[in-house]
C-alpha cells in the first residue's frame, strides 16, 4: 500500500521534470494529494529544482482547497528566485488574508525584496519579523541584514546586525559585503576586524572575506586574502576563489588554481569545484580547456550533474558551436531542463541560427515556460533577420498570454545615496545634466571612430531613431552620472539586472579611454573591469 512514507522516500530519487510528473499524478490517483506533508514537498521541488517547473507549481497549487503554510512557502520560493522576484511578494500578501506566515514566509519573501530592490516591502515584512515573534532567529533577521544591504540602506542593515542577541558567519558575510559594495569599504573592514576580536574561526572569515571582495568586484583582494592563508585552506576556499576568478573573466587563472588544487592540496575538487572553473572557462572562452575539464570528471570520481551539462552548452552556444550544443541536449543520460534550452536560445540569437531557435522556442512552450526573455530572443532574431511578420506574431503570443518585459535597469551609489536609471530616464533630478554628458561623451568617441550599433535595436524603425534609443540606455546614464558627479580619481561602479547590450560595452570602453577613468560593470552574469579602452572580458561574453 502506498504511503506517505513511500512517497518522501520517492522524492529525493526524481531528477527530472517527467519524474515530478509522474508523481504527481501518483499522487493525485491515490488521493494522497490532500496530505501536506508530501504535497509540499513536490511543490517545493517543481518550484524551486533546476529541473522543475514554476508554472507548473503554480498551477498545482491552485488546485488546492486550503494550502497550508508550507504550500505557500514553496511558491514564493519559487517566485523570489525566479525573473520576477516582485511576483514572491504579491503571493506573500495573499498568504496574510489566508494564514499566519512563519519565519521561512519572511525569509523568501525578504530575499525577493532584495533581489527587486524593494525597499518599502522590506520594512514593512521587518515589521512582520518583529510581530510574529520571529527576532530571534538568527537566519532571517541575517536574511533581512542582507536584504538592506542589498537594496542599499546600509545604515538599517547595521541597525538589524547590532540588534541581533546571536550572530553567526553568515550574518557577518551579509553585512561587510554589504558595506564594501555600498562604498563604506573602511566600516566594511572594521568590520571585519571586529568578527576576528570576537574570535569568529579564522579560516571561515577569511571564505566570508575572500567571498565578499569577488563580489564587490575586487577580485584582487580576495585574491590577496587568499594567497595569504598559510594554512586552514578548505574546498569550500579553493572553490570560492575559482569561482570568483571566472567571474571576473580570468579563466586562465582559475584553471591554474583548479589544476593547483588537484596537484598540492589535500582536498579533492568536488562537484562544485568543477562547476566553478566550468564557469570560470565559459566566461572567457576557454572551450578546449572547458571541454577536457567536462570529460575528465567521471575519471575523477564526480559524476556530472544537469548544472555542469548546462555549463557546457553554454560554453559551446557561446563559441558558435550550436550544433554540437544541440546533440548535447538532445543525447545527455536526463531530459534538459527550461534554463539549457534558454541557454541554447541565446545563443542561436547571438549567431542568427533561426532553425534550431525555433527548436528551442518549441521545447520552451512544451514545457510550459512563459519567461519574457524566450519570447524577446526569439523575437529579436528575427527582427534581426528583418522578419517583420513574425516578429509581430511572437509579439502577439506575448500578448495573448500576458507576457511582460523585464525592464532593464541600473544604479550607481555615490556619497551613500543609490541611483536607479531605467532606459531614457528622465526622472532623475539632474537627468538634464546627464543627457548633456552623454552628448559630449557622443561627440568625443566619434573621434575614435565610433559608430553606433544600431543592430542592437529590435524594432522597425528609421536608422536616426535607432541611434537615438541606443543614446540613452540605462548603463550608459548611470555611467554618465558617475562623471558628473564623482572625482576623476575614484572607479565608477556600476550594477546592471540585465546583460549589459553591445553598443553600451562598446561606448564604455571609449569612455574608459577618453576620459581615462576605470569603470566596473556587474551584469547579471559577471564583472566587465574598462580600464584605458579595453575590457577584461576581451569582448567575450
Amino acid at each position: 500500500m502506498l504511503t506517505t512514507t513511500t512517497i518522501n522516500a520517492l522524492l529525493p530519487k526524481c531528477t527530472t521534470f517527467a519524474h515530478i510528473k509522474q508523481l504527481q499524478s501518483l499522487l493525485f490517483t491515490t488521493g494522497l494529494f490532500h496530505l501536506p506533508t508530501s504535497r509540499s514537498k513536490l511543490l517545493d521541488l517543481c518550484a524551486v529544482s533546476p529541473f522543475g517547473d514554476l508554472l507548473f507549481a503554480t498551477q498545482l497549487f491552485l488546485r488546492i482547497h486550503s494550502p497550508t503554510t508550507n504550500d505557500w512557502n514553496a511558491i514564493i520560493r519559487g517566485q523570489a528566485q525566479s525573473p520576477l522576484p516582485t511576483t514572491a511578494i504579491s503571493t506573500y500578501k495573499s498568504l496574510l488574508s489566508h494564514t499566519p506566515p512563519d519565519a521561512l514566509s519572511c525569509s523568501f519573501a525578504l530575499k525577493a525584496c532584495a533581489r527587486a530592490l524593494a525597499l518599502a516591502e522590506a520594512r514593512q515584512l521587518h515589521s512582520h519579523v518583529l510581530r510574529y515573534g520571529f527576532g530571534a532567529d538568527v537566519l532571517l533577521k541575517t536574511t533581512l541584514v542582507d536584504g538592506y544591504s542589498k537594496i542599499g540602506v546600509l545604515d538599517d542593515a547595521c541597525q538589524v546586525f547590532d540588534e541581533m542577541p546571536k550572530r553567526d558567519v553568515a550574518s557577518w558575510n551579509a553585512l561587510i559585503a554589504g558595506l564594501a559594495q555600498g562604498s563604506r569599504p573602511g566600516d566594511a573592514l572594521g568590520l571585519f576586524k571586529r568578527m576576528r576580536a570576537e574570535g569568529v574561526m579564522a579560516n571561515e572569515v577569511c571564505n566570508a572575506l575572500i567571498d565578499m571582495y569577488a563580489k564587490c568586484g575586487s577580485v584582487s583582494k580576495a585574491r590577496r586574502v587568499f594567497d595569504t592563508m598559510r594554512c586552514g585552506r578548505s574546498i569550500v576556499t579553493w572553490n570560492t576563489m575559482i569561482m570568483g576568478l571566472g567571474m571576473h573573466g580570468h579563466g586562465v587563472s582559475a584553471v591554474e588554481l583548479f589544476y593547483e588544487m588537484s596537484r598540492t592540496a589535500s582536498v579533492r575538487p568536488d562537484a562544485v569545484s568543477y562547476l566553478a572553473v566550468l564557469c570560470a572557462c565559459n566566461h572567457a572562452g576557454l572551450v578546449e580547456d572547458g571541454l577536457y575539464l567536462f570529460k575528465s570528471m567521471e575519471g575523477s570520481g564526480v559524476t556530472p550533474n544537469v548544472k555542469h551539462y548546462g555549463s557546457v552548452i553554454d560554453l559551446l552556444g557561446r563559441s558558435g558551436r550550436i550544433d554540437e550544443a544541440y546533440y548535447i541536449i538532445v543525447s545527455m543520460p536526463f531530459d534538459p531542463d527550461v534554463i539549457m534550452w534558454q541557454t541554447l536560445l541565446g545563443a542561436c540569437k547571438t549567431y542568427g541560427n533561426v532553425e534550431i531557435a525555433e527548436c528551442a522556442s518549441r521545447a520552451l512552450v512544451e514545457m510550459g515556460s512563459s519567461n519574457c526573455g524566450d519570447f524577446v530572443l526569439l523575437s529579436n532574431l528575427y527582427a534581426s533577420h528583418e522578419r517583420w511578420d513574425d516578429v509581430d506574431r511572437v509579439r502577439e503570443a506575448m500578448k495573448r498570454i500576458d507576457v511582460k518585459k523585464v525592464p532593464g535597469f541600473s544604479y550607481i551609489e555615490v556619497e551613500g545615496l543609490i541611483h536607479k536609471f531605467v532606459n531614457g530616464d528622465q526622472d532623475h533630478s539632474n537627468w538634464q545634466e546627464i543627457y548633456r554628458k552623454l552628448d559630449e561623451i557622443g561627440f568625443k568617441i566619434k573621434a575614435y571612430g565610433y559608430v553606433p550599433e544600431t543592430s542592437y535595436v529590435f524594432h522597425d524603425i528609421s536608422e536616426e531613431d535607432k541611434q537615438n534609443a541606443l543614446c540613452y540606455h540605462s548603463e550608459k546614464l548611470a555611467v554618465a552620472f558617475g562623471l558628473i558627479s564623482t572625482s576623476s580619481e575614484t572607479p565608477i561602479q556600476v550594477f546592471k539586472n540585465l546583460r549589459i547590450c553591445g553598443d553600451c560595452h562598446v561606448v564604455i570602453k571609449l569612455i574608459s579611454k577618453v576620459y581615462e577613468r576605470e569603470i566596473i560593470v556587474r551584469d547579471r552574469a559577471r564583472f566587465h573591469h574598462f580600464k584605458e579602452g579595453s575590457c577584461s572580458c576581451d569582448d567575450y561574453w
